[in-house]
């Protein structure tokens, strides 16, 4: 069996065309979905990028796997502990090994273990290729290595190549060459008007319309594309066109790797898995270029797999996680092990077209604030514990379904929906912490270590000065209050 395994990194699915998306983005991709299985509904667990996939390959939760957040204690792996064998878990129970246990060939191109000095994610490969950039590079240095691994093995049965594409991922870094393929071009949801915009214009918080670039307006001449300052509808335009820009050079590269295939034969023969990490703030609630948030926008992500001899052209409306996609490997190979997945398989979706998921799925981020978030029914619950100097409410409910851009708050209108997921959240963190080797909550020790690790990097004093210079003085005040009530102290 071949396998190609497609990891782009920050890719919303709203912003593609087999999503729905009206503008031409993902022409190649959207093939690919043609004849295998687009699922609609399909979150990551923990975001945003290293605990995303820290989830992805343990098939477990974060809370389980001790890894929420992007420094400090929680950006690493548990230890095992007195119980450690020879090899440790997530060495031996791992999204690749189980391809590499089926008898195949694993390689992956991507500079993700570096970037995050998270080693263990290439212990399911016999081969990994670091193009360097550290998460920097744009996808013209990722696909001529991918085509050179698939030049020489794709002849050879029996192999699985893992390739990630960093281009959608802040700092928008399409080469200025490709040009702006969607400046005339109209949004294809212009969802964000004047009297948003200016609500917008006004947050308080890293990576608002003033501080696209975190604390400040700086921007960086390695790449001119990604603004550091939104003053108007214009400049929110050109932010989505480049953001678009990014999606559709990783699809003219994927095009590059799905061309070579069909050219050696083996296309129709070849299952391709096709996914992301987490999605994007695009203004919602109030953040741009960033994946801050236990919310729908970030955590809802694309998954699009092709499997010979499996389910074609069908949308999957079930709800699955990212972690969900180890024990359905698992099951497709026609393997078993005592692997402890907290996933839930999915294989008779795509052998027969059964759909069958979760009736709820909490989300964690612990990177940019602490938020914990349920996604049922069709809503999304999220409870914030630390918000990461965003002056977010402590509870907030949206109906996704109508409202995806999560611009009303109906937590205070609909209370009983808001206790239906806070009653959720709470279950699930009992019965994760049941059937946890650690009698630590991973957030909590986010919390007790000073907090989100992006949240610490900004003098908080020199951005409420900023606050005051640039028109935002009641909301200056509101976050020294905050402070000065121990809101941030725990």
């Amino acid at each position: 069996m071949k396998v190609l395994f497609v990891d782009v990194d920050t890719l919303r699915p709203d912003h593609m065309g087999c999503y729905g998306y009206q503008r031409e983005t993902t022409p190649c991709m959207d093939s690919i979905a043609e004849e295998g299985i687009v699922f609609q509904n399909y979150y990551t667990t923990n975001a945003p990028c290293l605990p995303s996939r820290a989830a992805l390959v343990s098939g477990r939760y974060g809370i389980h796997t001790g890894v929420v957040g992007h420094g400090g204690t929680a950006a690493d792996m548990r230890l095992g502990g007195a119980k450690r064998g020879f090899s440790d878990e997530i060495g031996i129970h791992n999204l690749f090994n189980l391809f590499r246990k089926a008898g195949m060939r694993t390689a992956s191109v991507s500079t993700f273990a570096e970037r995050h000095a998270a080693w263990w994610f290439n212990a399911g490969f016999d081969e990994t290729c670091n193009v360097g950039g550290c998460g920097m590079e744009s996808a013209d240095k990722v696909t001529p290595a991918a085509l050179d691994w698939l030049s020489r093995n794709a002849d050879q049965d029996n192999w699985c190549l893992h390739v990630h594409y960093w281009d959608p991922h802040t700092p928008y870094r399409t080469p200025s060459s490709f040009g702006e393929p969607f400046s005339d071009q109209p949004l294809s949801d212009p969802w964000i008007t004047k009297e948003i915009f200016d609500q917008h214009y006004h947050h308080v918080g890293p990576h608002g319309a003033q501080e696209v670039n975190m604390w400040s307006d700086s921007t960086n001449p390695a790449f001119p594309r990604h603004l550091g300052r939104l003053e108007n509808l214009d400049d929110v335009k050109y932010f989505m066109d480049e953001y678009d820009c990014g999606v559709r050079y990783t699809d003219d590269n994927i095009k590059q790797l799905v061309d070579l295939l069909k050219e050696k034969g083996i296309y129709e023969d070849t299952a391709i898995i096709l996914t992301s990490d987490h999605g994007e703030n695009l203004g919602e609630l109030g953040l741009y270029a960033e994946h801050a948030t236990a919310d729908y926008p970030t955590c809802h992500i694309p998954m699009i797999i092709k499997w010979p001899g499996g389910v074609r052209g069908k949308k999957d409306n079930a709800m699955h996680a990212n972690l969900d996609l180890a024990p359905t490997i698992e099951q497709l190979l026609g393997q078993s092990s005592n692997a402890r997945w907290d996933g839930k398989s999915y294989a008779r979706t795509i052998t027969d077209g059964v759909e069958e998921g979760h009736d709820d799925i909490v989300i964690n981020q612990c990177a940019h604030v602490c938020q914990r978030s349920v996604r049922f029914d069709k809503y999304i619950y999220i409870r914030t514990v630390h918000d990461g100097y965003h002056l977010f409410e402590d509870e907030m409910l949206f109906d996704v379904e109508n409202d995806p851009h999560q611009i009303h708050n109906l937590a205070q209108t609909l209370p009983e929906v808001s206790a239906k997921g806070a009653k959720l959240i709470l279950d699930w963190e009992y019965r994760m912490m049941k059937t946890s080797g650690s009698d630590v909550d991973p957030m909590w020790t986010v919390i007790r270590e000073g907090g989100p690790y992006h949240a610490q990097e900004g003098n908080i004093d020199n951005y409420i000065k900023r606050l005051r210079e640039t028109d935002r003085s009641e909301g200056a005040e509101r976050l020294t209050e905050r402070i000065q009530e121990g809101y941030y102290k725990y």
